[in-house]
């Protein structure tokens, strides 16, 4: 027997259905107009080697109380490693979601505890709000280190910035640096990586 539907409530649905596909429709574009909006990362990944990544949070000096922010955090290796070996509050970002994937098959294989620690995030470095480190590392051209400078001005004073390779023009670095740091990169080939270090107040040099 068939079920006697009122004329009303018929059109209802029918307005339900075409609201729903209006709708979705409208939400995929909006995703579509969003991905066309997203940048392409800046450069191409190359991962910072191990001994390099040690020695730019020693010099640094990171502890237990430092908040380390790694921009352009590539396979969370700065970010992973700050938090395993000096049980500091890490945080990772990058532009490119095929990395963030990456940080997160890398967080994954840490203890617990220490995971606790790591949190990585998709976000474009250059629209960040920096004052929560206490430190910033870096991987960066040397365009892209001068364009971070405004963030980077508003860092608390003694807070620290680590480049691997690069430096920042514009802006002295701590004395004695650059330093030389003799490394392997993943592929096992011998490598020398320059370290540069900033302590905020960062020294511009108009200001001498």
């Amino acid at each position: 027997m068939l079920a006697y539907v009122r004329p009303a409530a018929l059109a209802a649905a029918v307005l339900a259905l075409a609201l729903g596909a209006t709708l979705s429709s409208a939400d995929e574009k909006d995703k579509q107009e969003k991905d066309k909006k997203k940048r392409k990362p800046d450069i191409h990944f190359v991962p910072t080697p191990q001994a390099t990544v040690e020695k730019m949070l020693e010099v640094a000096k990171v502890g237990e109380k430092d908040v380390v922010y790694d921009l352009g955090c590539g396979d969370g290796r700065i970010v992973c490693t700050a938090a395993e070996k000096h049980k500091c509050k890490a945080i990772g970002y990058d532009i490119d979601p095929d990395r963030i994937k990456d940080s997160e098959k890398r967080k994954a294989k840490l203890d617990k505890d220490i995971q606790k620690l790591v949190k990585f995030e998709e976000a474009d470095v250059f629209t960040l709000d920096l004052s929560g480190a206490t430190v910033v590392t870096l991987y960066l051209l040397p365009e892209l280190n001068v364009k971070l400078i405004p963030q980077l001005k508003k860092l608390k004073d003694g807070s620290r910035v680590v480049s691997h390779d690069f430096d920042m023009a514009g802006v002295t670095p701590d004395k004695g640096y650059p330093i030389k740091v003799k490394a392997k990169r993943d592929n096992g080939g011998d490598y020398t990586s320059d370290v540069y270090l900033w302590t905020t107040p960062l020294k511009l040099e108009k200001d001498k």
